[in-house]
This record gives structure tokens, sequence and C-alpha cells, in this order.
């Protein structure tokens, strides 16, 4: 979750704070967040804490249920969260993720809204700071989703974490973790820790990078000490908060020497995966409906086109010279003359050109 001020030698830290990232308007949104009426904000509030306190009450039966409606469960849960804060959510490449596949499923830190927006799309076991577990109803929802804590302030205690996540990989499940180690404010991010790498590395996983944004991220940043009431008002209080979540193409862990490198490459990964203005993305990257029927509709061979006899252009003659045209038309009347007119020109020559060639 957000960053603390408590002091550390190895701690993530973030220089992102309420005052000049949190409260700022955003640039990336034109005119800055459009403010919602009092009594919209309370009401999107109270459904929000209201669905919340639903899925608390809902916890015992939904632990008697099989594993897999449990999950869609939790899947239909958190949507229902974050929708009643009035956020729309927009997800891509969601399908194309294997449902019984182990992933360490590795994302850039903003909000307390990632958490319910990766358990609605790729749920599984969270890592958290070890200070969740003490909070309010959300502490007691955490621990019995099988949050796996970590005392962030104890790094003796870093590789006992590593190990329980290893585990629940090579069993086949599923672990989430922000591997910032810290919240930031969207228009900046840290580095990923490759600590957690370890674990898809021990336990055979490949890493599943997952990039979010939030527009205008101002309204949805949960970074320093800023108090989650203060944070879920504002996030109430804003109209026409979007969230992007991004489901890139996973890693393999066997191809990459060590965590470092794997850590490198998902935050490349990551980084890279920036979503664009709205009015700057391509269309061929915006995402679309697919017909449900598409997938039953018989092939139909693709049609033959001949192609058209396309004629020749006509060439144009190329111009003759004057000169050459009289001396074609000379040449053609003299063809034309008959044979005793050219007798009659051999016999009246000069006596004298004859007699020239006579010998004396």
């Amino acid at each position: 979750m957000n960053g603390t001020t408590a002091p550390s030698p190895w701690l993530p830290t973030a220089p992102c704070t309420p005052g000049r990232c949190a409260a700022h308007p955003d640039p990336d949104a034109g005119r800055g967040a459009l403010a919602a009426g009092a009594v919209l904000a309370s009401a999107r509030l109270a459904a929000g804490i209201g669905a919340v306190l639903l899925g608390v009450l809902c916890l015992p039966a939904a632990a008697l249920l099989p594993a897999s409606a449990r999950l869609a469960l939790v899947r239909y849960w958190v949507r229902a969260v974050v929708r009643a804060f009035g956020v729309r959510v927009r997800f891509q490449g969601a399908a194309a993720v294997p449902a019984d596949r182990p992933l360490l499923v590795v994302a850039n830190h903003v909000s307390w809204l990632d958490i319910p927006l990766l358990a609605a799309v790729l749920p599984g076991r969270m890592v958290a700071k070890a200070e969740v577990r003490r909070w309010p109803v959300l502490g007691t929802i955490a621990a019995l989703g099988g949050t796996l804590f970590i005392d962030r302030d104890r790094l003796r205690a870093l590789p006992g974490t590593v190990r329980a996540m290893a585990a629940v990989l090579a069993g086949g499940g599923r672990v989430i973790v922000f591997p910032e180690g810290s919240t930031w404010c969207g228009r900046a991010g840290g580095r990923f820790r490759p600590a957690a790498f370890q674990a898809a590395l021990d336990g055979g996983a490949d890493v599943q990078p997952v990039r979010i944004d939030y527009r205008p991220t101002d309204a949805a940043a949960y970074v320093g000490d800023d108090p989650l009431g203060a944070s879920l008002w504002r996030l109430a209080a804003t109209r026409g908060v979007t969230a992007d979540v991004r489901i890139l193409d996973p890693l393999s862990a066997g191809r990459h020497r060590d965590r470092r490198s794997l850590a490198a490459a998902a935050q490349r990964a990551v980084t890279e995966a920036a979503v664009l203005p709205h009015a700057a993305r391509p269309h061929a990257a915006r995402p679309h409906a697919v017909p449900t029927h598409a997938a039953s509709a018989p092939a139909v061979p693709p049609r033959t086109v001949v192609p058209r006899p396309v004629p020749p252009r006509p060439v144009p003659p190329r111009p003759v010279p004057p000169r050459v045209v009289a001396q074609r038309a000379v040449a053609s009347d003299s063809a034309n003359l008959p044979s005793s007119s050219v007798h009659q020109r051999d016999r009246s020559r000069p006596a004298s050109a004859s007699s020239s060639r006579t010998p004396a």
C-alpha cells in the first residue's frame, strides 16, 4: 500500500505526497477533474462502504463454496465495490490468461484501488505490508483472503516471505505483488525490487506484468501519509474516473539468468505499456467487442478474385521531322511512276554526259 515515513535503510519510498500529487490538478485530464456534488459524493461513499461490508457479511457463506464459485463471487464483489465509487474500468488482455496457470502477477502501484482491480481479473494471494492486518474491516478481509503479510521493517523476514510465495506458486496458485514497494502518483514510478522475482524462479512460475493507469490520476492516487478516509472521499467526489488495466504478455522465468534481469524485464514491459491519451491511441489498440456467434459460425472459404485484363495503352506515334517527310513523299512519288517514264528519263540525259564516258 502507500508509503510510510518510518526510517528504514532498505525500505522503498516514493517522493509523491498528497499535497504535490493527490491534490494536484492532473495535466493529463485536460481541464482537470470535474468535482461531483456533495450529495452524489456522499451517495457514492455510502454505496462503496456498503458494498465492502456486504462482502464481509458474506465471507462465512462464501467459504463453504467450491473454489471456482468462490473466485467468481470475489470477482463480482470487487467489481461492485469499484463501480460503487464511480470508477469505470477497462480491462485489456484478460481473456488470454488461463484460469489454472500459476503466475507471479506484478504491477505498478498507484492506489488502494489496484488491489480490487487485480482481484477482479487475476485473483490470487496478495502480498501486503504487516500494517494492513491491523486495519479495521479491510485487515480482516485481507487475512481471510489469504494475504501474505510482510514485515517491511525486518529485513531478515524477507527470505521467509519469498519461500512462502514460492510454495504457493509451486502448488499451482497465483501470487500478486507490487514490486515497487510503495505507491506512486502514476506520473512517476519506482524501480522494481528483485526479491519477489526469486519466488518465480524457485516456484517454476512465469511472471505476469500488469499496467494500471487512472484518469485523472490525482483522484485515485493514494500516496505518502494520505489518510484512507481522505482518499475515499476524493475518489467519490470526482466525476469520470477511469481505470485502465492492461494484462501484458507473460515472461518466462526460465529465460532469465537471475532475479535482477527478470525484474528489469518486467519493469520494462510495464513502463513501455503506459496508456496513451484517448486522442493519441491507435485505432487498432482500442478494445472492441467480438460477437458471441463469431466462434460458432461456419468457416467461409475465401473467394477467388480473377483480375480483369487491362487493355494496353495506345502508344502515340513519334513525331517525324519535316525533312524526312519530304524525302518520303518524293520516294513514294517515284515508286508510283510507270516504268516507261524511268527509261525516258535515262534517254533524256545530255549527249555530253554520255560521250564523256566513251573512250576517244
